[in-house]
């Protein structure tokens, strides 16, 4: 009888409190924090043959599996890294050409044989390039 005597003199006490004043709503502006996903920061590419090596052959990975886009953009980075690689230009027009980017291809075959005029395939690349509209 003691401890609910206790308790509810204890509930008067809490109720005769006066509530918090209010507080002002203006906020100060807030700074947005910086970008952290990784993906949106701008890749560098800084002359690299190794990673442009290693990017062809995750591209051909891809190429393989049928991921075009995937296969794609590891051919771009690959000829970003090492802009002499002739490899990454061939496959990169080979890829552009199934994807139906005439005009991509037709560029990325020109820098090929740019790079590689005495290819194998070089008459063989100058067709396809005739071929594209």
């Amino acid at each position: 009888m003691a401890l609910l005597g206790a308790l509810l003199a204890y509930g008067q006490q809490v109720k005769d409190v006066p509530p918090p004043p209010e507080k002002p709503t203006v906020q100060a502006p807030v700074e947005e924090p910086p970008e952290e996903d990784p993906a949106a920061i701008p890749k560098t590419y800084d002359f690299n043959p190794i990673e442009a090596e290693k990017e062809v052959k995750v591209g051909k990975y891809y190429l393989k599996k049928g991921s075009l886009k995937a296969a794609l953009n590891r051919f771009e980075d690959a000829s970003k890294y090492n802009p002499q690689l002739a490899e990454a230009f061939l496959l990169l027009a080979e890829t552009r050409q199934k994807l139906r980017d005439p005009k991509g291809a037709k560029e990325a075959y020109g820098k090929y044989l740019d790079l590689s005029p005495d290819a194998k395939n070089a008459s063989e690349v100058k067709k396809r390039m005739e071929k594209l509209h």
